[in-house]
């Protein structure tokens, strides 16, 4: 099969499956229609031939009439005397052969009168009757422009053969009708068949194609996580064990029963875990605020020795670090278990320059700098998680860029979003890295200079939060230009005031 075949549909498939066979049978009947209906046909002229023999054989009197060729055109215009006899038909042809020679020939014209030949049609008989032999058979010879004959040669003599034809143009003219006739009825034939196989076969398929439309529908539906229902099931009607559509939607019920217990099970599975994670890292605050604050409390009593009082200061950041990544993973179990953000306006405007100015207090060897619109952009979101995406954002840039990284912080309003980019000029993030740059502990490498401290989250609690407020995050990087990109659903822009104009100002 080739494979443009390949491409058709079931339905084109079967129509032409259907509609070849048929096309071969109606050929085949034609053909044989047609090769018996010119059989009689030709049966009916050989009797008709062989009456007309007996006729001339009866008036035959013996070659008679001047030699031929030799006196061009040299013969009797009515031809051999056994031709024009009482009963033959118009178109009867008569012809004298003498050691292979015609020397006598011509046909019964319209009037009943023997015609004389043409020169052309003389060469073509002479060609012809050269084959012919004297055995009394009927032959179907080309006269060229005497068209068909159906022809008869007998002895007359020594070395003289008496030739009777009639001819085939009636014969020939009611096969072409039959054949127009077979051929026209076959195509419209075959047009019916094809339009009524066509409604057959489409109306057959039409279960299969529910059946498809289920598979599309449950295609659509966000499996990879959170709870998920595959309320789509095929119709009872298309699933009869005892037909081929039936079985197909059957198992396709069978399948969806299967993958909806699946997901149900991992969908368990997952909500035991996100329990899990989010109270180990509730029961994990308060011992770890504990050793924070007893920590302090010694350290700040003083009258510690020197490396006591070291060793509790690492202590203490350690602590702190711990602190911040039990905060990150209750943050993350609550995103996961889909709790609700507060949702206002929030400012990314002011959001910017209030992130952008702890970021260079919190580094102040890096260059921060700002690109904000002459207006303020606002988002429907929960600010201080908002806020937290800009300081995550900055924070990676500072955490994994060598001093002196310019780090430029751009806010847009376009097509109903609001842009957020965050680019800096360090050394990049390498492209295998990139992919998995928003999962959950990830690592980058010696390229990225790492300060100790990260947690491995906060891009992944970015791409958390900005989930959870229906937008999007991507990164591009190369060497010397990395760009992190947020875009935010619902923007609005609003005018500022005179006093907020010269706040931004100053």
């Amino acid at each position: 099969m080739s494979t443009r075949a390949r491409r058709w549909s079931l339905r084109t498939r079967l129509l032409c499956a259907f509609l070849v066979p048929l096309a071969v049978v109606l050929a085949v009947v034609g053909v044989a229609a047609t090769t018996a209906v010119r059989g009689e046909l030709l049966g009916q002229v050989d009797h008709r031939l062989s009456a007309a023999v007996d006729r001339s054989a009866q008036a035959d009197e013996g070659p008679g009439g001047p030699g031929w060729p030799g006196g061009w055109p040299g013969w009797d215009d009515e031809g051999p005397d056994f031709l024009v006899v009482p009963g033959q038909g118009d178109g009867t042809l008569g012809a004298r052969v003498e050691d292979g020679t015609v020397i006598e020939a011509a046909v019964i014209g319209r009037e009943g009168e023997g015609e004389a030949l043409t020169r052309a049609e003389a060469a073509a008989l002479t060609a012809e009757l050269a084959r012919v032999d004297a055995d009394g058979q009927p032959r179907t010879v080309s006269l060229g422009p005497l068209g068909s004959y159906r022809v008869v040669a007998t002895a007359a003599g020594d070395d003289e053969v008496m030739v009777t034809g009639l001819p085939l143009d009636s014969v020939d003219a009611a096969v072409l009708r039959l054949v127009v006739v077979e051929v026209a009825v076959g195509l419209l034939g075959l047009l019916a068949a094809g339009l009524v196989g066509s409604a057959v076969i489409g109306r057959t398929l039409r279960p299969l194609h529910r059946v498809a439309a289920t598979a599309g529908r449950v295609a659509q539906l966000p499996l990879s996580s959170g709870e998920v229902r595959l309320p789509d099931r095929v119709p009872a009607a298309d699933t009869d064990p005892h037909t081929e559509v039936g079985r197909v939607g059957a198992a396709l019920n069978r399948l969806l029963d299967s993958v909806e217990s699946g997901i149900a099970a991992r969908q368990a599975s997952e909500t035991r875990l996100r329990r899990f994670v989010a109270d180990a890292s509730h029961e994990l605050r308060t011992p770890v605020t504990s050793i924070r604050g007893y920590t302090e409390l010694v350290r700040h009593r003083g009258g510690l020795p020197e490396d006591a009082d070291a060793s509790l200061r690492r202590v203490e950041a350690e602590a702190v670090r711990m602190s911040g990544l039990v905060d990150d993973l209750l943050l993350l179990a609550r995103l996961d278990a889909g709790r609700e953000l507060a949702v206002a306006d929030v400012d990314l405007t002011g959001l910017v320059l209030d992130v952008v100015s702890d970021a260079h207090a919190a580094g102040p060897d890096h260059r921060w700098r700002v690109d904000l619109p002459p207006a303020a952009v606002l988002v429907p979101g929960d600010a201080a998680r908002l806020h937290q995406v800009l300081a995550n954002l900055l924070a990676n840039v500072r955490t994994h860029t060598p001093p002196g990284t310019t780090a430029t912080t751009r806010l847009r309003a376009e097509g109903g979003e609001a842009v957020l980019e965050v680019v800096d000029d360090g050394p990049g993030i390498p492209a295998d890295l990139q992919p998995g740059v928003f999962e959950r502990f990830a690592r980058g490498d010696s390229s990225r200079s790492r300060a100790s401290g990260s947690t491995g989250l906060g891009l992944a609690i970015v791409a958390a939060v900005v989930a959870g407020h229906g937008g999007r995050v991507a990164v591009d990087s190369v060497p010397g230009r990395t760009v992190f990109t947020v875009r935010l659903p619902g923007a609005t822009v609003a005018e500022p005031d005179a006093e907020e104009v010269a706040a931004l100002s100053a």
